[in-house]
């Protein structure tokens, strides 16, 4: 494991860290920023029963492959929730306070907490996680040097346990690591919420042995992966490609080796990521809106200042990069000579592809093996594809639309098919004068074959 590796792992595990923390618009007063907090919230014992908080526990059942005698260092990470309440000059709460051109809400912010239990050896323990109580104050300057008013911050004490199972399986070692709040009963929702651990994840270093992926095991380690279970989590390996030393406890769904797109800015703290979509959002707020926001966070500030600072390149550059599915670190396909090939059929129509034997239709190597711009479908024993001319003859009723199209001459754009092996067709009509407009967007409308009627011959 190199420092680039951990560095890698850590980026993509604080990016899990702030899932969800700031929903854009990013102000106080948006009715999705009153309920933040949605990914590995690990709410007080008795909470989620009660209705007002989550559930107290995640486990995560993965494997490990011992070398000699593996040595593990565990970091488990969450949010502690802080209360900031804005107070006035007289030491009145108050909902929002101005001085000078700046202001301050009242807001629930966030303070990140790591405790790191390790090196140890890979075997059974359960281990006291705590972070105590706090009170803090920050003076907010007014005119003439005065005081205008306070933040105060408010921390409730935070009690859980770190707990790892571990039996042998075979040549195997297979491991449970459970994260649990331990801590009393909360009283409501607002009190179960400032005594959770947010965001909670754990991330592994492994010396002496390698973590075995779940999601594309070898042979040997399959059976022992089989009998591995989780509850709220997703176990995946956390460092670039071929490095097995650094596992990711996630309570996002995760692929193997995930990392953070080059092309990302900065963070923008919501549900996954779509840097694009956020970025022109935000650009789209009024100054009023951005001010409002700048009032809630300095992380929400710093995202509104770094979205107006962007160039048009650097914008421009969020917008359609395109990745090859199943390529490795070094640019290699691992998958290209599992798909058979097609070559032969590069001007001729040829049906849709089987996925190839000893490949899962999951795996995004098996999209190399389709074409929905060249492959086909038979119809009245013609091969369909795009380019070719049907009628409709809609008798699934899928929508009123049916209706209105029934008869109706059309041009076929793509053929798909779905992971039950049906097909779809992909028309646009020829008497729609946005025809051109929907193939360039992709809009299409879809059939299945039985639904059309060739209007060519078949190929010769």
């Amino acid at each position: 494991m190199t420092a680039d590796s951990l560095a890698r792992a850590r980026a993509v595990a604080d990016a899990v860290l702030y899932e969800g923390y700031l929903l854009y618009p990013y102000r106080s007063t948006t009715r999705k920023n009153m309920a933040r907090w949605q990914f590995g919230v690990l709410g007080p014992p008795g909470a989620a029963a009660a209705g007002f908080g989550e559930e107290s526990s995640l486990s995560a059942g993965f494997v490990l492959d011992p070398a000699t005698d593996p040595v593990v260092t565990w970091t488990i990470r969450f949010l502690q929730l802080q209360q900031r309440q804005v107070l006035d000059g007289d030491g009145r709460p108050r909902a929002e306070l101005s001085a000078g051109d700046r202001s301050w809400v009242s807001w629930d912010e966030a303070v990140p907490q790591e405790i790191v239990v390790g090196p140890v050896a890979a075997e059974s323990l359960v281990r006291p996680l705590a972070v105590p109580a706090g009170v803090d104050t920050e003076e907010i300057a007014g005119a003439a040097g005065r005081a205008a008013g306070a933040l105060r911050r408010t921390r409730q004490p935070l009690t859980g346990e770190f707990a790892l199972t571990v039996a042998r399986d075979g040549r195997f070692l297979r491991v449970t690591a459970e994260v649990r709040n331990v801590g009393p009963p909360a009283t409501g929702t607002r009190d179960a919420l400032a005594r959770s651990l947010i965001g909670a994840h754990v991330l592994g270093q492994v010396t002496g042995g390698q973590f075995v992926s779940l999601l594309d095991p070898p042979a040997a380690a399959a059976p022992a992966v089989g009998r591995c279970a989780s509850h709220r989590c997703f176990p995946v390996l956390a460092g670039p490609p071929g490095d097995r030393s650094l596992l990711l406890i996630s309570p996002i769904i995760l692929y193997d080796h995930p990392e953070i797109a080059a092309q990302s800015a900065g963070e923008l703290f919501d549900s996954t990521e779509i840097d694009e979509i956020l970025t022109l959002r935000v650009m789209t707020m009024t100054d009023e809106e951005k001010a409002q926001a700048r009032a809630t966070d300095p992380r929400a500030a710093e995202i509104i200042d770094r979205c107006d600072a962007l160039s048009p390149e650097e914008l421009r550059q969020l917008h359609g990069v395109l990745r090859e599915p199943g390529l490795g670190a070094d640019g290699d396909d691992e998958h290209r000579e599992q798909i058979p090939p097609w070559s032969e059929w590069a001007d001729r129509p040829r049906p849709v592809p089987e996925v190839p034997d000893g490949m899962d239709w999951w795996d995004p190597a098996a999209d190399r093996a389709v074409r929905p711009d060249r492959d086909a479908v038979p119809v009245a024993g013609v091969l369909v594809r795009r380019g070719s001319r049907v009628r409709l003859r809609p008798s699934r009723r899928a929508d009123a639309q049916d209706l209105f199209v029934d008869g109706a001459p059309a041009r076929v754009v793509s053929v798909h098919q779905d992971v039950d092996g049906e097909s779809h067709v992909g028309v646009v009509l020829d008497d729609d004068p946005a025809a051109e407009l929907h193939e360039w967007f992709g809009r299409y409308l879809y059939f299945a074959p039985d639904e059309l009627e060739p209007l060519d011959g078949p190929e010769k």
